[in-house]
């Protein structure tokens, strides 16, 4: 069989042909960043800083992003970063807030005003976290996927040990509050899972991980209480009753609790007596 080889010709025109599909395509990128081409670095800013006040955050985006990048050094250049984490966390993209955050964190760790990047990289992910639903309480967000919540919890968490005296700091330390308690309640739902399917081990587990991690939330009591019966279910009833005692002796009014007899509820096991 014959097999095509292209003539040299032929090669020069397939080279040709690619060379003016680039440069098309290049010249229309060109024309986009020519937008702002000739606007001093200050007319630009003032044209973002114009549409920030206006709240029209797509134009002040589209303003901010051409002056960080045609004046990285620029005397506005600071403030313009700053700016432009505002502007995309007003427009609800919390991806673009958190990398413009953490960019500008990187880039300026002195600044005077890291703790606000560090505060607006930690609010974008509490928002990222948080779902429209569950301020009408028709679902509870910790029986879900929670990534972008411990993302929240760690930022938030930094930001307090970073700078205590900020004034970001006492808004932080409420919502830390806030998320130890949903991410310990989601570690309890899941240990409430494996108890139901007879993962005893895997449900003391996590009630452990609860008291030693957020020993501070309201889940700590129903965490000793997941350990008690994983305990039974793994037939240890010594080791449940220790842990039957820090109980008692934490919540004696615990729905478990029957006087000092503790009553299972996922467990094929005898009530258990302190």
């Amino acid at each position: 069989m014959r097999v095509f080889r292209p003539t040299a010709r032929l090669a020069a025109l397939l080279v040709a042909s690619s060379l003016l599909v680039g440069c098309a395509s290049s010249g229309s990128t060109d024309e986009e960043e020519d937008e702002f081409a000739g606007i001093a670095e200050r007319e630009l800013y003032e044209e973002a800083r114009s549409s920030l006040e206006r709240r029209n955050f797509t134009a002040a985006i589209t303003r901010l992003e051409a002056l960080d990048t045609r004046f990285p050094f620029g005397n506005h250049a600071e403030q313009a970063q700053l700016e432009l984490i505002y502007a995309y966390y007003e427009s609800s993209d919390w991806e673009a807030t958190r990398a413009a955050a953490s960019r500008f964190i990187r880039l300026h760790p002195s600044h005077p005003q890291a703790d606000y990047a560090l505060y607006m990289r930690a609010l974008a992910a509490w928002q990222a976290g948080r779902f429209s639903l569950e301020r009408l309480k028709l679902i509870d967000i910790s029986r879900r996927d929670l990534g972008a919540s411990r993302d929240a919890y760690t930022d938030f968490s930094e930001l307090v040990r970073l700078y205590p005296n900020s004034q970001y700091a006492p808004d932080a330390q409420q919502r830390i509050v806030y998320l130890r308690n949903l991410m310990s309640r989601h570690e309890l739902h899941v240990a409430d899972y494996y108890l139901r399917r007879g993962a005893y081990l895997a449900a003391v587990e996590r009630g452990r991980w609860v008291i030693e991690n957020y020993p501070e939330s309201e889940a700590t009591r129903d965490a000793l209480a997941v350990m008690v019966e994983g305990y039974l279910g793994l037939e240890m009833r010594d080791r449940a009753r220790e842990v039957l005692e820090v109980l008692i002796e934490n919540d004696p009014r615990h729905n478990q609790l029957r006087g000092r007899t503790f009553e299972p509820r996922h467990v094929n096991a005898q009530s258990l007596s302190a």
